[in-house]
């Protein structure tokens, strides 16, 4: 257990001829909540991709529970809920978490447990494809639910949610963590950053900083984590000049 739940070595991507990440090197803690944070374009989805196992990498390492990242065995023991819904629109939300639940070969009243974790009881019913973008996000963080998985991959799993329920999914979030599953959640919503136990902050493809919310306050003197982030940024342009 002491061994980290990831390790990023060296890690570089290039899409669509452009660097995507550069050098990465990181590692994250098991049974923790670690924030993948940074603007939209950073990287953040990318990082994901190739820690899930998906993504072609140019060079590099990402070791995952002890495996190659994409190694077959990896498969049941990670949970990963894309930004965009990857779930069937023809079918209901009960009927789409069944689907999944017997590829994974998951018990049938797991179908009930996520469906209550991730607020979509009165949506049971719903086709899928008549689902609000909110709801749509919610379903396919159930699917990520699914079974008993050592590590979720969520990216922005809290897009589309009123107050209320990012609250309720931040204290799921709390939960499975204390229970010895480790998260990897993205987000560019700065406010998100308290809520976790360490951050990554990407930028343009790098990695600018990895430390806990109150070690980045410390380091830049900044109360509030978008400030700090901003000072982060604006500190190594000004290095770089």
């Amino acid at each position: 257990m002491d061994e980290p739940a990831i390790v990023v070595e060296g890690l570089r991507v290039r899409r669509g001829g452009q660097a995507a990440l550069r050098d990465i090197g990181c590692a994250v803690r098991r049974g923790t909540v670690t924030g993948l944070l940074g603007p939209n374009g950073c990287g953040k989805s990318t990082l994901m991709r190739s820690i899930v196992g998906v993504q072609i990498v140019e060079s590099g390492s990402v070791t995952v529970l002890g495996r190659p990242a994409g190694s077959p065995e990896l498969r049941r023991r990670i949970g990963y809920a894309t930004q965009e819904p990857a779930i069937y629109a023809d079918l209901t939300v009960t009927e789409a978490l069944r689907y999944f639940a017997a590829v994974l070969g998951t018990s049938p009243s797991d179908v009930d447990r996520v469906i209550a974790e991730t607020g979509l009881e009165a949506s049971a019913g719903v086709l899928v494809g008549r689902l609000s973008g909110g709801q749509r996000g919610r379903a396919n963080l159930a699917v990520a639910l699914l079974g008993t998985p050592e590590l979720l991959v969520l990216d922005e799993p809290t897009v589309g949610s009123d107050p209320e329920l990012r609250d309720e999914l931040w204290k799921l979030f709390h939960g499975l963590a204390a229970a010895g599953v480790t998260l990897l959640i993205s987000s560019h919503v700065m406010d998100e950053a308290a809520r976790c136990d360490e951050l990554l902050l990407l930028h343009q493809g790098k990695l600018l900083a990895q430390d806990t919310p109150e070690g980045l306050r410390a380091r830049t003197g900044a109360d509030d984590l978008e400030q700090a982030f901003l000072r982060l940024i604006k500190g190594r342009e000004g290095a770089t000049r």
